[in-house]
């Protein structure tokens, strides 16, 4: 489905369903990529280059200066980086990181063990080109932060981040199994239908009639 007219005139953008994803491409080369869940993606085109700032960095290609203060100063505090952002400078400035782990020491073991699939052997053939410690660890905090209702999807969204690493370096990983974050619509198609899970993005999609369906480059149907 895309979504392009408003009231019979052109919009500056247009969404995809595409997948696992909802897309929104604006035309000045923006992208925004929402798993309709928790993974939230923004995308720029290459003119943009060191061009902006805020709480996504400068995309620069420099990772090390992103905690860059409104000011201009390069912090390495996320709460002093964070609290230059603010929106409304009445708001107090947040004072404490909070461990989510912490906070819910009953949920700890389980994040670990859960989120320990990045470290063995499943993405082993990934580890030497993405190092999986810091994904390892983002998935533990989310996974201890999510209530009950979203243990599965903070838990799967960040898996599929470092999977979606792994494909950007060229390492495709086939790591949802019917026990771990499944895509149920492999059991319910035949082999040549439409909606198949695939580690990566195919350039075309197969329906039940045969028909192709060109999709726009999104890297790694995760």
């Amino acid at each position: 489905k895309e979504e392009g007219l408003e009231n019979g005139t052109k919009k500056e953008y247009r969404i995809t369903n595409l997948g696992f994803y909802i897309v929104l491409a604006s035309k000045i080369g923006l992208t925004v990529i929402w798993d309709r869940k928790t993974y939230f993606v923004i995308q720029l085109e290459s003119q943009f280059m060191g061009q902006v700032c805020g709480l996504c960095g400068n995309f620069d290609g420099n990772g090390e200066n992103d905690f860059t203060t409104r000011s201009g100063l390069v912090v390495s505090s996320p709460l002093e980086f964070a609290n230059s952002w603010k929106g409304d400078s009445s708001c107090s400035n947040v004072d404490k990181l909070i461990d989510a782990c912490e906070k819910a020491p009953h949920r700890d073991h389980w994040a670990k063990m859960k989120c320990n699939i990045i470290n063995g052997d499943t993405f082993k053939e990934c580890h030497s080109k993405v190092e999986p410690l810091l994904f390892y660890e983002n998935c533990v905090k989310d996974t201890c932060a999510c209530d009950t209702g979203g243990d599965c999807e903070c838990f799967c969204s960040a898996v599929a981040a470092y999977a979606q690493a792994c494909n950007e370096a060229n390492v495709s990983i086939s790591w949802r199994t019917p026990e771990i974050c499944p895509v149920f619509c492999d059991y319910y198609n035949d082999h040549d239908c439409l909606w198949h899970y695939h580690p990566g993005t195919p350039k075309s999609y197969q329906t039940c009639s045969n028909y192709f369906l060109h999709v726009p480059k999104l890297e790694g149907k995760l």
